[in-house]
């Protein structure tokens, strides 16, 4: 089963990054977080990728194709330009098809361009943002998909607060402070699809995936996956930083082994 990575927004709250690079990009641990949602998705057996391109994507093609010459050993014959890679046991194992679906189109006309690139045997494909990390099984998530029988399914996880919560007693003082929460009583869609072949019928050309989404639920088409475990989207420099600091000390979307 093929997985597309939507990796064509700008990232304006992350300008000061974005400026030179598209988002996916962003480094987590000296490595752009796309990898690392790469990572998940082939530890489970999943390493099948299409890449929708947009803003900077030749940033994200050069990474790829460069990659190998960067963290291998090889051998540059200069009078004929041929190469030899030393690769090590911890080389990816990723198969990847780049498509550029515009600059400026939107997530659901995204989906729509990369159509093409599903095989019509393939009943499913599955779909995902560039920009969030998660300890979620996706072998678990195919077969929630498989059993519910309906068109969709989306990942649904706690979301953060964007600011620090108060809470307050009936004299009006303040017990405690936590600082950006998790929403335990709140869900939003994590990432982490999957989708019959069936949903290109239910996204239009410039509209976001949203719209598609929401034709699914009329049609009650729409399975949740709930997810308690660890989800972090990154949307911020915060964000950023508090992945940093994960990866050094506790990462727990890392479900691959070095």
């Amino acid at each position: 089963m093929k997985t597309l990575i939507l990796c064509g927004g700008i990232g304006y709250r992350l300008k000061e990054e974005t400026e030179f690079k598209p988002k996916p990009m962003v480094q987590i641990g000296g490595k752009p977080i796309l990898w690392h949602i790469m990572k998940i998705y082939a530890h489970y057996g999943f390493n099948e990728f299409i890449i929708a391109l947009g803003y900077k994507g030749n940033y994200i093609k050069q990474f790829f194709l460069n990659e190998q010459n960067m963290v291998h050993d090889f051998t540059l014959d200069t009078s004929t330009g041929d190469t030899k890679i030393y690769k090590n046991n911890n080389s990816d194992n990723f198969r990847i098809t780049f498509v550029n679906t515009g600059e400026e189109t939107l997530v659901g006309e995204r989906i729509l361009r990369i159509k093409d690139y599903i095989p019509k045997k393939d009943e499913n494909f599955m779909v995902t943002y560039g920009d969030g990390v998660s300890d979620i099984n996706i072998k678990n998530l195919v077969e929630f998909h498989q059993k519910q029988k309906t068109i969709g399914t989306v990942t649904g996880v706690h979301p953060r607060s964007k600011w620090g919560l108060l809470k307050i007693n009936d004299n009006k003082m303040a017990t405690s402070f936590i600082e950006k929460p998790v929403l335990k009583r709140e869900w939003v869609n994590g990432g982490f699809m999957i989708f019959k072949r069936e949903f290109f019928d239910y996204v239009n050309p410039g509209e976001m995936e949203h719209e598609g989404l929401k034709r699914l639920i009329q049609r009650k088409q729409l399975s949740i996956n709930i997810h308690e475990g660890f989800w972090h989207s990154m949307d911020t420099y915060p964000d950023i930083n508090n992945l940093n600091s994960l990866w050094q000390k506790d990462p727990k979307w890392k479900v691959w082994k070095d």
